[in-house]
């Protein structure tokens, strides 16, 4: 198993910041390769249920990989949100979190994952995780600070 974390400081309230994370269609925008799109909200809407998949592409190389929003908690009165998601993919297993936490000038964004290769050996998953881990922290710093500049740019946040 592969553990990814990763953190950002954003110059922007909690629920700002929030809004944009949670707003899978939008992560398009900052994850590298891949295309969010919603497949349908929970039974009161978005968040809790809420089904989604990223679609990455690498030439005629492509996945799904299916999500489930678990838990949703918004942020609100100086208390963090908190979205965990379950991985129901044929690839790949596993979850999810992203945290908002208010901070004294803006809020903090942490994104962690669990992932696991479904179809690999135990053994194959021990020597696999360090790389898959590498290779996601980087890409997950690098879609957070790319959401990052998108929040700070805009206007009432």
């Amino acid at each position: 198993m592969a553990r990814i974390r990763t953190e950002l400081p954003v110059q922007a309230s909690a629920e700002a910041a929030w809004a944009l994370v949670t707003d899978w269609p939008a992560q398009s925008r900052w994850i590298p390769l891949t295309t969010v799109t919603v497949d349908h909200h929970g039974p009161s809407g978005p968040g809790l249920g809420t089904r989604f998949t990223g679609r990455t592409r690498l030439g005629p190389i492509r996945f799904d990989d299916p999500m489930e929003v678990t838990e949703w908690q918004p942020p609100g009165e100086g208390a963090p949100g908190r979205c965990q998601v379950r991985k129901l993919g044929p690839w790949l297993t596993g979850s999810a979190e992203i945290e908002v936490r208010p901070t004294a000038d803006g809020a903090r964004v942490l994104w962690s994952e669990d992932i696991r290769l479904r179809w690999t050996p135990r053994v194959a998953d021990r020597l696999l995780g360090p790389v898959i881990a590498a290779f996601g922290s980087a890409l997950f710093g690098l879609s957070l600070r790319k959401m990052g500049a998108e929040l700070a740019r805009t206007p009432g946040k």
